[in-house]
């Protein structure tokens, strides 16, 4: 199968079960955060209908894709070019069957979809509220980081519109917006049941947090192990290195 790339498009090597994925080399390329999300929600039921609300450049289900079983993915993206960008890496993975890229907003969703039709929604949404940190200049990249097309209580909301009873959430978010994370969650009746921080390395704070959460559950709030990026010779953890498939 023929690829066309745009002269601003490259091809990645995953390195895991030769998957591969089309990124803009001046535009906002998936990060670690992705990576470890991916890792995080390997535990999705075999045969489990998923939506990736955000997708971006359709990084995560394209890694769940080899991470479960028999799992459908629909990967949601409001930027059309970044969405035709993702559905090329889908043909270029051979992933058509499991993998559906649509370019959509997710505000319209409840348009598209019955309540509950989905068993699982993962998501790495913006982390920036609209008027913090500095504003990039570039528009894709501005959206990726920023709350700019939809709050975080757009994304939770959205999640719970989407889920079937007892639905799986899953999300990768910064430390400091944890309050207003369990918050909404509970507001929506999305209850946090895992939380998992990861810090650079011992001697810094964490500056991510993944996040599970079950639909209309009961409360019971798991803390996993600390994940540390770097050891103290500033070389990647062994469970990094088992996380990126180099172990």
């Amino acid at each position: 199968m023929e690829i066309f790339l745009k002269e601003s498009e490259r091809i990645d090597d995953l390195e895991i079960n030769n998957l591969k994925i089309i990124q803009n080399k001046n535009g906002f390329c998936f990060g670690m955060d992705s990576v470890l999300l991916s890792d995080f929600a390997k535990t999705i039921k075999t045969g489990s209908s998923v939506i990736d609300l955000g997708t971006g450049t359709g990084i995560l289900p394209i890694l769940l894709s080899s991470k479960t079983k028999k799992t459908k993915f629909t990967g949601i993206e409001i930027q059309n070019d970044v969405a035709q960008m993702a559905q090329k890496s889908v043909k270029l993975n051979n992933l058509e069957d499991r993998i559906e890229i649509l370019n959509l907003d997710i505000l319209e969703l409840k348009q598209k979809y019955k309540k509950g039709n989905f068993d699982v929604v993962i998501t790495n949404p913006p982390y920036k509220k609209i008027n913090s940190g500095i504003i990039n200049v570039d528009e894709n990249k501005m959206i990726s980081k920023h709350e700019i097309t939809a709050s975080l209580e757009d994304f939770i909301e959205s999640a719970t519109y989407l889920l079937k009873d007892l639905g799986e959430f899953y999300m990768v978010h910064r430390p400091n917006r944890l309050v207003d994370i369990f918050n909404i969650m509970r507001n929506k009746k999305i209850e946090p049941k895992k939380i998992r921080f990861v810090f650079p390395n011992k001697n810094k704070n964490a500056n991510l947090i993944l996040i599970k959460g079950i639909k209309n559950a009961k409360p019971f709030l798991q803390y996993e192990n600390n994940l540390y990026i770097y050891d103290e010779k500033e070389n990647y953890t062994e469970e990094v290195l088992k996380i990126y498939n180099r172990k």
